[in-house]
């Protein structure tokens, strides 16, 4: 028995040097797939194993060095490379993987993410992979899952250019966002359709596990604390968006939910930012409130049950609502941010017409 140990700690001794050996002895090969937002596809693959690295980036085009301000002027697509072990996952199985997390019917982009720089695509390296995704989608179309014909595009792979550091694991960084994000964009209730896939990563996984009161904490300032989860209101005119007269979205300082447009926003002489409308209702929840002896209206986000502020009946024509809210329950985005935010859906809202 003590000579087993001893051999075990013998091996554990040298295992940092011969774990370079081992894994250099592994012959790794690539694939590159396009499904629309990189965010959403990153999380599918880099669990599987015999998976070893997923990268978000840009391929397709044919400018060089593109950033997330420009790669789609040049051509480029949004795009995840996937490093892998062909002796514990084939190219065919990370094919069915793809599949079963896009729409392959559309040919204008993927689910609220619109344009050619998010349309799905295959990049193959060598005949063999080629031929493996053009069968992969013959199979699929002759499946009957899918009323319209299989678009997606089989191309040959080009540079890949890996995206800037805040788009790498999104989904790690910024859970509730993202998983609001892909309910949001209606990808999960199409894959509860199609494959009656559960939403793992929807919204109602993340409704299902809120974040706890220490989390909240570690997360927020104490006065974006004590605002959303104590029902707390900052002081007028000392707060962040009262006067901020800037073109964007106001959001849900914990779950990114949109909440408020700065086109419905006004000046009510309050001190505290103020808006007409909300910009999603869906989003917004009113409760009656009768704390400090009167009876008032609480708005309060519907997904991340952030206090928010109040709603009054004195507010401009037409509606003569003034929704009353404290500058710390919410974060703002400026439109030019919109997209690289994760909100592409909103930048209409500030197109000249």
């Amino acid at each position: 028995m003590i000579e087993k140990i001893l051999k075990s700690l013998f091996i554990l001794q040298f295992l940092p040097v011969l774990m370079p050996i081992i894994y250099a002895g592994t012959k790794y090969e690539t694939a590159i797939f396009a499904g629309g937002c990189f965010w959403c596809m990153q999380p599918p693959f880099e669990n599987l194993n015999g998976v070893k690295e997923v990268i978000s980036g840009y391929t397709g085009g044919t400018g060089q060095n593109p950033t997330y301000e420009n790669y789609a002027n040049k051509g480029h697509i949004e795009a995840v490379k996937i490093t892998y072990d062909p002796s514990k996952i084939t190219y065919e199985e990370l094919l069915n993987v793809l599949f079963r997390q896009i729409d392959p019917t559309d040919p204008d982009g993927q689910f609220c993410d619109r344009g050619p720089q998010y349309r799905s695509a295959i990049f193959y390296f060598n005949e063999e992979q080629r031929q493996a995704a053009k069968k992969s989608e013959e199979e699929l179309g002759k499946n009957g899952r899918f009323k319209k014909p299989i678009v997606t595009e089989i191309i040959k792979a080009s540079e890949f250019y890996k995206a800037e550091e805040y788009h790498q694991d999104y989904h790690k960084k910024n859970p509730i966002r993202y998983k609001y994000y892909r309910f949001n964009c209606g990808r999960d209730q199409y894959l509860k359709k199609i494959w009656d896939l559960p939403a793992v990563e929807g919204l109602s996984a993340a409704a299902d596990k809120k974040l706890s009161k220490e989390e909240l904490k570690k997360k927020l300032t104490p006065l974006q604390y004590e605002v959303t989860q104590k029902n707390g209101t900052e002081p007028a005119y000392k707060n962040e968006y009262w006067d901020n007269h800037k073109e964007g979205i106001y959001v849900d300082i914990i779950s990114g939910e949109p909440l408020f447009s700065s086109i419905d926003k006004y000046d009510s002489k309050t001190g505290w930012p103020s808006f007409t409308r909300p910009l999603e209702t869906k989003n917004i929840v009113e409760k009656i409130d009768r704390g400090f002896f009167m009876t008032r209206t609480e708005v309060r986000s519907a997904h991340a049950d952030s206090h928010l502020g109040h709603v009054f009946k004195d507010g401009p024509a037409p509606a003569g609502l003034r929704y009353c809210l404290n500058s710390a329950a919410m974060r703002f985005i400026p439109k030019e941010d919109l997209e690289k935010e994760g909100y592409a859906e909103y930048k209409k809202l500030f197109e000249k017409k």
